[in-house]
């Protein structure tokens, strides 16, 4: 059995959650990352959604692949089904991986796609009402502007400038400062 590669995009970046044996810069083409999800478990409440990030169809996505050993695929699979599939918004899918190391390999990696047919399926938003939104919205995983922050904290330490969550990151940040 051959190792498991993983792609994160948003928060399995920051907080993968599972045990790799090596992490390495990404891209991904055809999908783009997009804060198109109504969070109803980690981010929000379904009386008070959140916004989270799914891959959405078109594009290039940077982000991080991690490898996991050949022997903990089953549970890492697992875990990632769990985390990511609560409500069954993303699509499981395997794609293939262009890796920032000096090979340049390319690597299939799994990774979740927004499901378009889903009703959390937010599609794009102004920002106006990404603010309204991620504001006041939290979940089992915690507030929703900290999930925005800390994936744009984190795209900055990659030197991945992403411009709407930049323009949004700025907006809580006022929000934030206003508040306290």
């Amino acid at each position: 059995m051959d190792d498991l590669w993983v792609f994160g995009y948003g928060s399995l970046m920051w907080r993968p959650g599972f045990v790799y044996e090596e992490a390495v810069p990404g891209v991904l083409h055809g999908a783009h990352r997009s804060l198109c999800i109504y969070s109803w478990v980690h981010r929000g409440t379904q009386g008070r959604p959140g916004l989270v990030l799914g891959l959405d169809r078109g594009g290039a996505c940077r982000g991080m692949a991690f490898r996991v050993a050949a022997g903990l695929r089953e549970e890492v699979m697992a875990y990632l089904r769990a985390r990511e599939q609560a409500t069954l918004v993303y699509l499981e899918a395997e794609r293939r991986v262009r890796l920032a190391d000096e090979a340049r390999r390319m690597v299939p990696a799994v990774t979740y796609l927004v499901d378009r047919a889903h009703e959390q399926y937010a599609g794009v938003l102004p920002l106006d009402r990404q603010v309204e939104i991620v504001k006041g919205a939290a979940g089992q995983s915690g507030a929703n502007p900290d999930y925005v922050l800390n994936t744009v904290s984190h795209l900055r330490e990659l030197n991945i400038h992403d411009a709407g969550l930049e323009a949004l990151s700025a907006r809580l940040g006022d929000a934030t400062t206003e508040a306290g």
